[in-house]
C-alpha cells in the first residue's frame, strides 16, 4: 500500500503543446507493474481544454468541481458537472476542459498500452471550442 499524502507533490502546469489555456495537474499517479493504470486531477481555467486526443485503453473521467465541456469527433459539445463520470472510448477521438467562462477540475483515470496512455493530436480551434453546446 502507498498513500501519498495531498500537498506531497507539487502542482503542475498543464504543457502547452497539449492543451490551451491554463491548466494545472495535480496528484499525478501511476500504478506499479503489472498495473497500467494512472491519472492525476486537472484543473481547466474559464477557456482552457485538452487538444484532440485518443487513449489506447480509454479514459474515465470524474468531474468534481465546475462546469466543463466534453466533445468526441463528430459529435456536439457537451456540458458536464460536477459527480458526472465520462467514459471514452478506445481510439475514440475527443478533447475536454472548462467553458468559456467557468473553471472545471476533473479526475482523469487511463491505462497504458505499450507504455502511454495517450496519443496528443491538433489543437481544438478557437472557432471550434466557441460554438456553444446544445442546453437541455
Amino acid at each position: 500500500m502507498d498513500i501519498r499524502k495531498c500537498g506531497a507533490q507539487p502542482s503542475a502546469k498543464g504543457p502547452a503543446e497539449y492543451f490551451t489555456g491554463t491548466v494545472r495537474i495535480d496528484a499525478p499517479f501511476v500504478g506499479e507493474q503489472p498495473a497500467r493504470i494512472g491519472g492525476a486531477t486537472v484543473t481547466f481555467e474559464p477557456g482552457a481544454r485538452t487538444a484532440w486526443h485518443t487513449h489506447p485503453l480509454g479514459q474515465t473521467l470524474i468531474v468534481t468541481a465546475g462546469l466543463g465541456w466534453v466533445q468526441r469527433e463528430g459529435g456536439p459539445i457537451e456540458e458536464i458537472r460536477p459527480g458526472d463520470i465520462v467514459w471514452i472510448s478506445p481510439g475514440e477521438k475527443h478533447w475536454h476542459g472548462a467553458t468559456s467562462n467557468t473553471s472545471m477540475t476533473h479526475i482523469a483515470i487511463a491505462e497504458s498500452l505499450n507504455g502511454s496512455p495517450v496519443d496528443w493530436m491538433e489543437k481544438v480551434a478557437d472557432e471550434q471550442y466557441q460554438i456553444m453546446p446544445h442546453q437541455s
